[in-house]
C-alpha cells in the first residue's frame, strides 16, 4: 500500500513536520509494511518555509531583524537548493511576536520583513517567494519599502514615523535609493487574501480589529491606507489600492506590489506546484492530511480543500485528522476528503489538547489505520 502524508501545522503544538511524522508513527503500527511517503506541507503561512525546505533541500538563514515594534531580534528565512529564498513575513513582523497588550497596528511596522528581504538579496537570491499570513501591522508595506531604500516624506521632507497611521501625512515617495537589485528579483508572494487596500472589505476594516484596533482606529487607519494607495496611484500610474490582493497583511500586498513589482498567488497552488502534489497523489492510494482547526474556512482555498479536490480527480481516497472541527467542517465532504476525525480521545481542554498533541495525532492515525484494515475485510465479503 502506498501512503502519502501532506499535513499542515497543528497551530501552537506540532509543526507540519513533527505532525507528518506522528502520522506516520500511527500508521505504522498498524501497516508496518506500507510504503509511506512524508510531505509536510502549508499554505504560505506558518509552515512554508519548513515544507519546503523538507521537499527541496537547503538551509536556514539567521540575521538580526527589527519586530513589529522596531525592537532587534533574530528571525530566518530559507534558502532553497534551487536558489530561492522563502521568507515568511510573521518571522519579523507577525502578531505572535507581541503581547495582547502590545498590539498596535497604528504603529506597528514590516520594516524587518524588508530586512529580510535585503538579506537574501545580499546572498545573491533573484527569486524570492514571501508568505505573507499572521501580520501584526496596517502599514501597506512602507516600512519593508524603507527597509529596501524608499522614503516616504510628509510636506516638510521629513521620513514619517513607523506605522500606519502616520501614511496620513504621506506628501512624497522618493524611489531614488530603492536598492537596485530588486528590479533584477523576481517575487511572488503566497496569499489566498483577496481583499483589496481599503474600504468595508480592505485591511482595516476586515484585520484591524484581530491586531487590536479600535473602532476609531479602522476608520483612522483606513482613510490613511486610501491616501497611501492614491499616492502609490500617482507615483506608479496604476490603481495599486484596488487590485485584489492589495489589502493582505496590513496592505503589505500593495507594498510589494507597488515596490517589488510582486506577483501575488494563492498559497495553494504555489506549495502543490514546488511538492509536485499532482504527481505525489497519483502515486499514492491513500492521501492522510490534517491540520490544527478544520471549518468553513478550510473549505475556501485551504490546504484542505486544495488536496481533496486534486485527490478527487485522482479517484484517491482521503482522510483528514484535525485538532478540532467546528461549524462547516463538513463542506469538506464534497470537496474529495468525505472523513474527518478529530485526534482528541476524551474531553479535554485546549491547554490539555496542545500538550498531548504529538500523541493524540499519532493515536488517531493508527485508529484511521485500522478502519482502512476494517474497510478491506469487508470488501471481501458482498452484503
Amino acid at each position: 500500500m502506498h501512503i502519502l502524508i501532506v499535513p499542515d501545522s497543528f497551530k501552537g503544538s506540532t509543526s507540519s513536520i513533527e505532525t507528518a511524522n506522528c502520522i506516520a508513527e500511527g500508521v505504522r503500527t498498524v501497516f508496518p509494511n506500507a510504503e509511506l511517503k512524508l510531505l509536510p506541507a502549508a499554505d504560505g503561512g506558518e509552515g512554508t518555509v519548513d515544507a519546503l525546505l523538507a521537499a527541496v533541500g537547503g538551509k536556514r538563514i539567521s540575521c538580526p531583524v527589527s519586530d513589529p515594534l522596531g525592537r532587534p531580534i533574530n528571525a530566518s528565512f530559507g534558502l532553497l537548493s534551487d536558489g530561492w529564498a522563502v521568507i515568511e513575513m510573521a518571522q519579523a513582523s507577525g502578531l505572535p511576536l507581541l503581547s495582547q497588550e502590545e498590539r498596535a497596528p497604528a504603529v506597528t511596522t514590516t520594516f524587518g520583513t524588508g530586512q529580510l528581504i535585503r538579506k537574501a538579496l545580499d546572498l545573491g537570491c533573484r527569486h524570492i517567494l514571501v508568505g505573507i499570513g499572521g501580520s501584526a501591522t496596517n502599514d501597506g508595506g512602507a516600512g519593508m519599502a524603507a527597509a529596501l531604500g524608499i522614503r516616504l516624506l510628509d510636506k516638510n521632507g521629513h521620513s514619517l514615523p513607523p506605522g500606519g497611521e502616520a501614511l496620513e501625512r504621506l506628501a512624497q515617495i522618493d524611489c531614488s535609493s530603492l536598492d537596485p537589485r530588486i528590479a533584477e528579483t523576481e517575487f511572488i508572494v503566497a496569499s489566498d487574501v483577496t481583499n483589496p487596500l481599503c474600504g468595508p472589505q480592505g485591511a482595516s476594516a476586515v484585520y484591524g480589529p484581530q491586531k487590536g484596533t479600535t473602532p476609531d482606529q479602522v476608520i483612522a487607519l483606513d482613510h490613511a491606507l486610501s491616501h497611501y494607495g492614491a499616492m502609490l496611484h500617482i507615483q506608479f500610474g496604476r490603481d495599486i489600492a484596488a487590485l485584489p490582493g492589495a489589502g493582505a497583511a496590513g496592505g503589505l500586498g500593495a507594498g510589494l506590489i507597488a515596490f517589488c513589482n510582486a506577483t501575488l498567488k494563492p498559497g495553494i497552488d504555489i506549495i502543490f506546484e514546488r511538492l509536485d502534489l499532482e504527481e505525489q497523489i497519483h502515486w499514492a492510494d491513500l492521501v492522510i492530511t490534517g491540520e490544527g482547526r478544520v471549518d468553513a474556512t478550510s473549505a475556501n482555498g485551504k490546504l484542505l480543500s486544495g488536496i481533496g479536490r486534486m485527490a478527487r480527480g485522482a479517484h484517491t481516497p482521503v482522510i483528514a485528522l484535525t485538532g478540532s472541527a467546528g461549524a462547516g467542517s463538513e463542506q469538506l465532504q464534497t470537496m474529495g476528503i468525505p472523513v474527518v476525525l478529530p485526534i482528541a480521545d476524551g474531553p479535554l481542554t485546549l491547554e490539555q489538547s496542545l500538550a498531548q498533541a504529538p500523541q493524540l495525532i499519532s493515536t488517531a492515525a493508527a485508529r484511521a489505520a485500522h478502519l482502512i484494515r476494517i474497510g478491506h475485510a469487508l470488501s471481501a465479503h458482498s452484503f
